[in-house]
Formats: structure tokens, C-alpha cells, sequence
């Protein structure tokens, strides 16, 4: 596409890895939270929506999946939004948009309304907000990113603790209407975190003269050159099948509870487990992917987290009473926690900094395919059969499917030839050896490590993330 305008920060300004980093850090985190446990926790209100308005489950799921499918089919929208007017406007602008659609939520008088509101509206602002709060976090740490993409990430286990017995209170106390209304006040905090997101300014030194405006600094909107790069296509494939069955275990849990004869509260304190477990998850998996001897490898890391979902999706389709739910939701929680702290820093492994934003938008964009699918043939799949095993049997084949395409492509067509993962990035920001033999990921992840300062989000920020 055409070059932009981008608000580039300073050239040559190293990530602090720290300082204003941890504020940043915060808004991440909260922001991540609302993004990815919203979907889960609204369906608290399924029950409720199909007495409402007389549907079955395939109906209700098309709820969490739009806004799935919102969060990571505007990817390239956002990327575009982002490198033409910064993140702090887009954030804003999103704040206000997923606000406004869980308030019109709860003047619907038909679930058409709702998808177009909960789903649309207020899918779309989550994605405006998700997206610049993850480059923005890779501006602020280089080093730490790990660390730093971990605890970020663990915002969403923290928030759908929180979420899904909030939102049972409130459907007790105010019905579905007044749960969303108050819901839609909440996400106004969005908004909030969008001012947190402050520009890097370089250092001044006493005595310096003030800096001069810079140049608008060009560049191009959507990269696609990235398809180029065939560790980038490989993992793109890994995750658009990954999605499939990755969601449909948190949304169904719930209901499966339910139909087995537990209480509502009770039902709901799954996805507290769930949530709980994935606290410690996510954090931990980042410490371990940022050690020295596991980050050039982190991408069979990533395959065996794909691997343990699927296995625990498997053991999750034998549960018969609550106490197997609640053991399957704790190997979930594991799992799902590994996948969501290493998802988008093996992304950023593969494609380097310049093509991050572009990357992570035309992935979002893949995997919104795929989500937009998942929760409702579940839905589809239950509503024939009536039998909640088949459901988590489906998820967890897709998701194993998913760890193997990753696995067996990094170990054979990675590392072979022009397409090799990371050597694009390689050579886009290091100088060319015409000597040089074809780099690897382990190659590219030390040359990362090796120059912060150079290769750090606050050098190219509007085309990285974490």
C-alpha cells in the first residue's frame, strides 16, 4: 500500500526497559485482560439471551465469536490506523467504540441487535485497543520483552476471574440488560490506559540545544511482504487451525456445568479456575521463554503448549461431574497460558521488528477466519448431538493438528532456502554479507538480543510489538 505518516519515535532512542515501561506495562495489561477475557465472560449471560429471545446454542456462540472474530479480523485495519495516527488516538477512538456497543447491547430487542452491537461495536474497539497497546509495550522493553509480554498477558486470567462471576452478580441483581449496561461502563477504562501510552522522547544531556522537529518519516501502511517469508507463512497456517478449537473449551465450560446439574455460581467459578491457574501460567512461561539457552527456541515451545492444549482438551471430553471439570479447567488453564504468553513473541522472533505490525495484522486477520468458525460449529456440533465430549473431542483434534503443522514445519522447511524464518528480518536490519550463509531463527534471535538499541521497538515502534 502507500507510504504514511507515522509517529515515529526518535531515532537511536534504546528501550528503557523500565521507567514510564512499567505504566505502559499496566495499560497492556488491562487492556489484554478486557480483549481476550470479555469474550469468555459474556457467555455467563448465554443462558439468559436464549430464554430472551427463543434460540439454541449455535445462536448464542455467534456472540463471543464476533467478537473474536472483530478482535483479529481488523488486524491489518488497525496496523493501517496505527502507523497513520499513533496509537494513543486509535486507543482512545476504541475505548469509546467498546464502551458504546456493550451500552446499546442492552437496548436490543433482538439477538441480530446484539451481534451487531456486542459483536461489532464493541469487538472493534477491543481491536483498536489491543493491537497499539502491544507496540507500545515493545517500545518500552527490548531485553525484558519476555518477561515483560508474560505479564501483560496475564491480564486475561486475571480479568475472567474477575469477569465471570461479576457478570453472574450482575445478571442476578440486573438481569442480562443491566449486567451489560454496567459492563459498558467499565470498558470506558480503556480509555484511561490510552493515556498512558506516551510517546518516547529521547535523553537530553545539560547543555544540549532543543531538538528541532523531525522529518514525517514514510512508510508503507500494510507490508505484505511478510508472506514472503516462509517461517511467517508456516506459523500463520499453525495458528489460523489453532484457533479453531482454541476458544470453544472456555466457552462451552460453562454451560456443560449447567447441564450437568451445578449450580449457576458455581458453573461460573470454572472460568475462575481457569483464570486463576492462567495467572501464574503466562508470567512463568515468559520467564522461561526469555532464558538465554530457551528464546532461540522458543517456537517448540510454542508447539508443545499448542500440544499440551489439545491433550488436556482431549482429557476434558471424559469429565462426567464437576470435579473433572474443574481438573480439566486447571491442565487448561496451564496450557492456554503457555500459548498466550508465546504466541506473539515467536512472531516477533520470525519476522523481525520492521514487519511486526504488519505481521501481526494480516496473522489477527487469518486466525479471524478461523474463529468466526470455531464457537458456532460447536454450537452446531451440540445442538445435533446433544453431547458435550464431541464438542471438546473436536477442539482438541484441531489444536493438536495445529502443534504439528507448527512443529513438523519449523523442523523441515524452516532453515531451507531464501524463505527461511527471521532471514527477511535479518536482512532488513543488519547490514548485507554477501559471505553469509542462509540465517536461522537461533541467529536472528541473538542478533535481536545482541543490539537493543538498534533493533529495540523504540527504534522502529510503529511496525513492532511485543
Amino acid at each position: 500500500m502507500g507510504g504514511a505518516v507515522v509517529d515515529d519515535s526518535p531515532p537511536g532512542v534504546p528501550a528503557p526497559d523500565g521507567g514510564w515501561g512499567w505504566a505502559v506495562l499496566f495499560g497492556c495489561f488491562v487492556i489484554t485482560g478486557f480483549s481476550y477475557a470479555f469474550p469468555k465472560a459474556v457467555s455467563v449471560f448465554f443462558k439468559e439471551l436464549m430464554k430472551e429471545f427463543g434460540i439454541g446454542y449455535s445462536d448464542t456462540a455467534w456472540i463471543s465469536s464476533i467478537l473474536l472474530a472483530m478482535l483479529y479480523g481488523t488486524g491489518p485495519l488497525c496496523s493501517v490506523c496505527v502507523n497513520r495516527f499513533g496509537c494513543r488516538p486509535v486507543m482512545l477512538v476504541g475505548g469509546v467504540c467498546a464502551s458504546l456497543g456493550m451500552v446499546t447491547a442492552s437496548f436490543c430487542r433482538s439477538i441480530l441487535e446484539v451481534y451487531l452491537t456486542t459483536g461489532v461495536l464493541t469487538g472493534l474497539g477491543l481491536a483498536l485497543n489491543f493491537q497499539p497497546s502491544l507496540i507500545m509495550l515493545n517500545r518500552y522493553f527490548s531485553q525484558r520483552r519476555p518477561l515483560a509480554n508474560g505479564l501483560a498477558a496475564a491480564g486475561s486470567p486475571v480479568f475472567l476471574c474477575a469477569l465471570s462471576p461479576l457478570g453472574q452478580l450482575l445478571q442476578d441483581h440486573y438481569g442480562w440488560r443491566g449486567g451489560f449496561l454496567i459492563l459498558g461502563g467499565l470498558l470506558l477504562n480503556c480509555c484511561v490506559c490510552a493515556a498512558l501510552m506516551r510517546p518516547l522522547e529521547p535523553a537530553r544531556t545539560p547543555g544540549s540545544p532543543e531538538p528541532g522537529p523531525r522529518a514525517p518519516v514514510r512508510r508503507r501502511l500494510l507490508d505484505l511482504s511478510v508472506f514472503r517469508d516462509r517461517g511467517f507463512v508456516i506459523y500463520a497456517l499453525a495458528a489460523s487451525i489453532m484457533v479453531l478449537g482454541l476458544f470453544v473449551p472456555p466457552v462451552f465450560v460453562v454451560s456443560y456445568a449447567k447441564d450437568l446439574g451445578t449450580p449457576d455460581t458455581q458453573a461460573a467459578f470454572l472460568l475462575t479456575v481457569l483464570g486463576f491457574i492462567d495467572i501464574f501460567a503466562r508470567p512463568t512461561a515468559g520467564l522461561i521463554a526469555g532464558l538465554p539457552r530457551v528464546r532461540p527456541y522458543s517456537v517448540y515451545l510454542f508447539s508443545f503448549a499448542m500440544f499440551f492444549n489439545g491433550v488436556a482438551d482431549l482429557g476434558g471430553s471424559t469429565a462426567t461431574d464437576y470435579g473433572g471439570l474443574a481438573v480439566f479447567c486447571v491442565f487448561f488453564g496451564i496450557s492456554y497460558g503457555m500459548v498466550g504468553a508465546l504466541q506473539f513473541e515467536v512472531l516477533m522472533a520470525i519476522v523481525g521488528t520492521h514487519k511486526f505490525s504488519s505481521a501481526i495484522g494480516l496473522v489477527l486477520l487469518l486466525e479471524a477466519m478461523a474463529v468466526l468458525v470455531g464457537p458456532p460449529s460447536g454450537g452446531k456440533l451440540l445442538d445435533a448431538t446433544h453431547v458435550y465430549q464431541y464438542v471438546f473431542l473436536l477442539a482438541g483434534a484441531e489444536v493438536l493438528c495445529s502443534s504439528l503443522v507448527l512443529l513438523l514445519g519449523s523442523r523441515f522447511c524452516r532453515g531451507h532456502g531464501p524463505g527461511t524464518s527471521g532471514g527477511e528480518a535479518a536482512r532488513q536490519e543488519q547490514a548485507p554479507d554477501p559471505t553469509a550463509g542462509v540465517v536461522d531463527a537461533r541467529e536472528v534471535e541473538i542478533f535481536l538480543k545482541d543490539q537493543p538499541a538498534t533493533n529495540g521497538e523504540a527504534t522502529h515502534s510503529p511496525e513492532t510489538s511485543v
